[in-house]
């Protein structure tokens, strides 16, 4: 699976970063110049910032506290203190500084710790949700990516039916025809 930005909330996309969790450990976050690229691909900033090692690895544990963090909103349990804390500690710093450029369009920059707070202040916004949305892991046992079910009955299980939902259809399909 590639790096996808489908879950809705770029905290949850930074959680589905790991595919296959738990089985293959697949981490798609290979080196600071991919996590550069998945800043501005999740719309965090328009131009990739400079990405240091210890930024990858500083993403990484955060990845991994908001893995626990999800877990526990979605049992709905407790969220963890160790990642309540790191979470709440990237949430104060700056991020990523919206301008109007001289032709009107807006541009966002900003350092990759600024690209991680506004992925920390994106997390807290799945435990202030007044739009109805329920945060859901993909039903694809291959994947382990959260999402944001805005259905309108709440039934939605793959974080994206191009990918995940026609995988299971086809094994539904050949699981018919075998």
């Amino acid at each position: 699976m590639s790096l996808v930005h489908v879950a809705g909330n770029p905290a949850l996309d930074l959680v589905g970063t790991v595919a296959e969790r738990g089985t293959t450990d697949l981490d798609e976050l290979t080196d600071p110049t991919t996590l550069a690229q998945w800043f501005v691909d999740a719309g965090i900033v328009d131009r990739a910032p400079r990405v240091t090692t210890e930024d990858l690895r500083a993403a990484v544990r955060l990845r991994e506290h908001l893995h626990a963090l999800v877990t526990a909103l979605v049992d709905g349990t407790a969220p963890p203190a160790a990642g309540r804390a790191a979470l709440n500690r990237l949430a104060r710093l700056p991020a990523p500084v919206p301008q109007l450029g001289p032709d009107g369009s807006v541009v966002r920059r900003g350092s990759a710790e600024a690209c991680l707070a506004a992925v920390a202040r994106a997390a807290t916004e799945l435990y202030d949700r007044d739009d109805g949305a329920v945060v859901r892991w993909c039903a694809d046992d291959r994947c382990t990516h959260p999402f944001l079910d805005r259905s309108r009955n709440k039934q939605r299980r793959w974080c994206d039916m191009a990918t995940c939902g026609d995988r299971a259809k086809v094994r539904r399909y050949r699981g018919r025809t075998t």
